[in-house]
């Protein structure tokens, strides 16, 4: 039986991105997205309900998202979803998280922080200008952080090219 997993979201960012790297030196970033959704109710009342998702992207996608991105700013992102279970250590219990393992994402909004503008596929391109690079983050487990002019642009990864991982070197 053939199957099919992709899940495509735009929301804004919970939490600044955390980057971290694998013992392979493979780059993963996590952070939260949080997509609402607007409707009425049979009654005619306005609500709005927000989904909460976690996402890890690993690589250059990684690394992109991590150097771009705040607490706040919208993304788009496409990938798919990923199951994990664990026995907890303290209560004995089974725990379970869903995460959302992005493979392609786009730029939404305009560089100084407006609506509109967005950005091509493969998580690296832009259109309608240069975005502000952040300061860098302080270095987390020991990788030197690599320059780049204020000006340039993001390198490009072709769309559809993904990195092949080991499923051990995924610490969760």
């Amino acid at each position: 039986m053939a199957s099919f997993n992709q899940v495509i979201l735009l929301g804004n960012l919970t939490r600044d991105p955390q980057l971290k790297y694998l013992p392979s030196q493979t780059a993963v970033a996590e952070f939260g997205i949080a997509c609402n959704r607007k409707f009425k109710t049979q009654s005619g009342e306005d609500k709005e309900e927000v989904t909460f998702v976690d996402c890890s992207a690993f690589g250059k996608t990684g690394e992109l998202i991590n150097q771009y991105f705040t607490k706040g700013k919208p993304i788009f992102i496409q990938g798919r979803l990923k199951y994990d279970s664990w026995e907890d250590k303290q209560g004995g219990g089974k725990r379970s998280k869903m995460t959302v393992i992005v493979e392609n994402f786009q730029f939404i909004g305009s560089r100084d922080g407006g609506g509109g503008g967005g950005g091509g596929g493969g998580g690296a391109s832009h259109e309608g200008g240069e975005y502000e690079q952040r300061p860098p983050r302080p270095q987390q487990q020991g990788r030197p952080q690599q320059s780049r002019p204020q000006n340039a642009p993001p390198p490009q990864q072709p769309f559809g090219e993904e990195e092949q991982f080991k499923e051990d070197d995924i610490p969760f």
